[in-house]
């Protein structure tokens, strides 16, 4: 009898081995399926989330307030240099009423009608600080491109006509010779030279109100040309 006591107490011990392995065994199983659960919730909730619309609310632009220039004010024409506002005007083309400014520009003698809806046209004299940084640049080094002259009139051409102070100043420097002999410069050189040297010296004299005179002998400072010598007429 004592002997199949031992056997009870034994298979017992194992039955609960067993058990206990199998239950390991369907919690380890539990765990893995939720996890797999919970993996595909969250894929499927981003899936979601990816395909809602987002609404994209437009944003208002801010009215872009127009410039209004006043009669005798100098403004700068891009094409034709400086010019002064000599009237401001109202005609009616079509049904529709249009209101344009009157620009004088002297140097070429002309007369332009710009409608005031068309300010890209037109920008208001550089500021005091800009004409001094414009000077500034003549007295730098020239900076030549090693290019066919063709190209680079084309390029100081666009320069001109951007109407911008500095690129002017640019042209200016880049084509001074700091020679009064005629020889050492193209005759299309020297046209160039000339002319942003006129547009440079107009802005100049309006900004800083003085005669053409003064401008003058300010640029030619900068670029260091020596001052013209005026000869006296009365004998010694």
């Amino acid at each position: 009898m004592p002997k199949k006591k031992q056997k009870t107490k034994t298979s017992r011990k194992k039955d609960k081995k067993i058990k206990a392995k199998k239950l390991k065994k369907s919690k380890k199983t539990i765990n893995s399926k939720n996890l797999k659960e919970t993996k595909k919730a969250t894929t499927q909730s981003q899936q979601s989330n990816n395909n809602e619309i987002i609404e994209i609310k437009k944003i208002k632009k801010q009215d872009t307030e127009k410039r209004i220039y006043k009669v005798k004010e100098f403004v700068v024409y891009p094409k034709h240099g400086i010019g002064q506002i000599m009237s401001v005007e109202k005609d009616t083309i079509a049904g529709i009423e249009i209101s344009f400014y009157k620009i004088e520009i002297t140097k070429e003698k002309l007369s332009l009608t710009i409608p005031t809806n068309q300010q890209g046209n037109l920008r208001a004299l550089s500021s005091l600080n800009q004409v001094n940084k414009a000077i500034s640049i003549l007295k730098g080094k020239a900076k030549i491109k090693r290019t066919m002259w063709s190209r680079r009139a084309q390029e100081y051409e666009q320069k001109i006509n951007s109407g911008e102070i500095y690129q002017i100043a640019e042209v200016v420097r880049d084509l001074n010779k700091n020679t009064d002999m005629p020889v050492d410069q193209s005759y299309s050189e020297r046209q160039l030279f000339e002319k942003a040297y006129e547009r440079l010296l107009g802005e100049v004299i309006a900004v800083l109100n003085i005669d053409e005179e003064a401008g003058k002998l300010k640029l030619n400072k900068a670029l260091g040309k020596k001052p013209e010598v005026v000869q006296s007429s009365t004998p010694i």
